[in-house]
């Protein structure tokens, strides 16, 4: 109860102040935990369980890349991404080496980990300002991606320098290797043949709380296997991700582990603040200021040159630069190793994790500063890039008979469409005919929000029966404003109810087919065009009038004398 609401007052804040969340929930662990109001202890307990936070992101980042989007990012993993630690890694080290009495050894041990960013902080702030499918966002992913790879060669340094000899030498580097590889292909080759067959069990049972148990059993199982083998417990979760990501059942995982995911981010960054050593601070307050300002200054130098190598522009390079410009989450675990090893004392671990914490707090207030430089002026809007079904203009909720022919009409308009369904048998039926249907419930706001509503230009509602109602109607109005929404009802009853909301259209499923069968009528007892178009006008018509009449007094029995039903006085067959 303390930690949410501490939590809550200080994030509030710092969102008003433009300053995001992230601070927030530094400073509040700070304030509740020992280091001053001390009603809150035992950060490194909360904080092995707030790590699942990380786990989850990475598992959710990992449903945004599919295999074929991951392997055209492999150039920005694996070379933009290699250059950044090795490069930020190599200088902070030599400047710690210079400017301290570290011995060459104990800079390195430090050098290394403060190569690597935040992970847990730089993914949310690209997701808040849409930036994370973009160019952009995918170079900027890339790196943090390679750093998580690069925890095992950072592990191996450190055993290999240590001087501790319980643990001096360590596991060769080429069998961690091997151990890696190993385990991503047990991971890939379990999504295809186990977790696939599984949750389209479980989509065919239609239990949503059965999604929930098997999405959180599917990143915990793929962390604890890397767990158990040393390694990067979010990388697991993030190759669990992308073997999840090209499959009908995206966007309902995203939907059902996002709240999980934000709780947990927000109770690690809590426990970083709490785990925060003042002490340390106070008595060397210019040694830790001066070392934050060291890494912050050394790699957002570092990563300029490198985005600007890789051809970025020079305002995305330093953006990119300043985003990744702190320590990272991670640097906590190696600079206990480094202890451990007796690489630095006990004391200069505490003294660097306070470092990486005030760094991590600086990247709000750098991005703010510095955001008139890094803004491109304003110009044709750019083409943001991914997956179709990402950046689509259009939702459509229910692919059954009617939504397959909207569906197919805005396709055969140039509208991107992204679809949406729960009927298991049909969105396989739709596979084999080549039509990506996404499985989830998209009546549900937070599906909708996954899918990409908030960019989309329509909603499409074509569901059976009576599923949508005013409030939903008002609820993704408020939600997506800038969608137009669009509905498919049942009957008049249904078009009476939705008529006062903000829906753009609202259709009668039957209406316009039973006027199109009519028409042949017609038109098959010889009646003339023009007599036809008449017909068909007279009934709009008397339709609409008594349609206002009904929603003006609430009576569907308001107006009833415009039914037609018999042949009126002056009309001829």
């Amino acid at each position: 109860m303390l930690l949410l609401g501490f939590a809550l007052a200080f994030v509030l804040v710092f969102r008003r102040l433009g300053l995001g969340a992230t601070l927030g929930y530094l400073l509040a662990g700070v304030v509740v935990g020992p280091q001053v109001l001390d009603l809150v202890g035992e950060a490194e307990q909360k904080m092995g369980i707030a790590e699942l936070g990380i786990t989850l992101l990475l598992f959710l980042v990992g449903l945004e890349l599919d295999p074929t989007r991951l392997w055209r990012m492999r150039k920005d993993i694996f070379a933009v991404g290699l250059a950044q630690v090795a490069l930020c890694g190599l200088a902070l080290a030599a400047a710690l080496h210079f400017t301290t009495d570290f011995s060459t050894a104990a800079a390195l041990a430090l050098g290394l980990p403060l190569a690597l960013s935040s992970t847990a902080q730089v993914l949310p702030m690209l997701q808040s300002s849409g930036r994370m499918k973009t160019r952009f966002g995918e170079r900027a992913f890339a790196i943090l991606l390679f750093q998580d790879l690069s925890i095992i060669p950072m592990i191996t340094i450190i055993a290999t320098l240590s001087r501790n000899p319980t643990t001096a030498g360590g596991e060769p580097g080429w069998i961690r290797g091997l151990e890696t590889v190993g385990a991503i292909v047990t991971l890939v080759l379990a999504g295809r043949y186990l977790i696939r067959p599984l949750f389209r069990l479980i989509g065919n049972l239609a239990e949503r709380e059965m999604f929930v148990v098997a999405a959180l059993f599917t990143v915990l199982a793929a962390a604890a296997m890397m767990e158990m083998l040393g390694l990067s417990s979010a990388l697991g979760a993030f190759i669990a991700g992308v073997m999840l990501a090209d499959t009908p059942y995206r966007h309902e995982l995203e939907a059902d582990v996002e709240p999980f995911r934000s709780i947990l981010l927000g109770l690690f960054f809590l426990s970083v603040g709490m785990m925060l050593d003042l002490t340390a601070i106070e008595r060397d307050p210019l040694f830790v200021i001066a070392m934050a300002l060291l890494v912050i200054a050394v790699k957002a130098c570092v990563i300029f040159l490198v985005g600007k190598l890789a051809g970025m522009g020079w305002r995305n390079a330093l953006a990119l630069g300043l985003l990744l410009s702190q320590g990272g989450e991670f640097g906590f675990v190696l600079f206990a190793q480094a202890s451990q090893a007796m690489l630095i004392a006990p004391q200069a671990a505490s003294l660097f994790g306070a470092v990486v914490t005030l760094s991590m707090a600086t990247t709000p207030f750098l991005m703010k500063a510095t955001r008139r430089f890094r803004e491109v002026p304003a110009g044709p809007a750019q083409e943001r890039e991914g997956p179709s079904g990402d950046c689509a203009n259009a939702l459509i909720v229910g692919y059954g008979r009617f939504g397959q022919a909207v569906g197919q009409m805005l396709l055969a308009g140039g509208i991107a469409v992204t679809l949406i369904d729960r009927d298991i048998g049909m969105i396989d039926t739709a596979a084999t005919f080549g039509a990506k249907v996404y499985f989830g419930d998209g009546t549900r706001l937070d599906v909708l929000r996954q899918a990409g509503a908030a960019d989309a230009e329509l909603i499409v509602f074509c569901l059976d029966g009576d599923q949508i109602d005013s409030d939903l109607i008002h609820a993704v109005h408020a939600a997506f404003p800038k969608a137009a929404i669009h509905v498919r009802v049942f009957d008049r009853r249904a078009l009476i109810q939705l008529k006062p909301t903000p829906a753009t259209k609202v259709i009668r499923e039957t209406m316009e087919s039973a006027i199109a069968l009519a028409r042949c009528a017609l038109e098959s007892s010889g009646m003339s065009q023009e007599a036809i178009k008449r017909a068909e006008a007279r009934f709009r018509s008397r339709d609409r009038e008594r349609l206002d009449a009904q929603i003006e007094t609430g009576d569907i029995l308001a107006a009833y004398d415009r039914i037609f039903t018999e042949i009126e006085e002056g009309i001829g067959a």
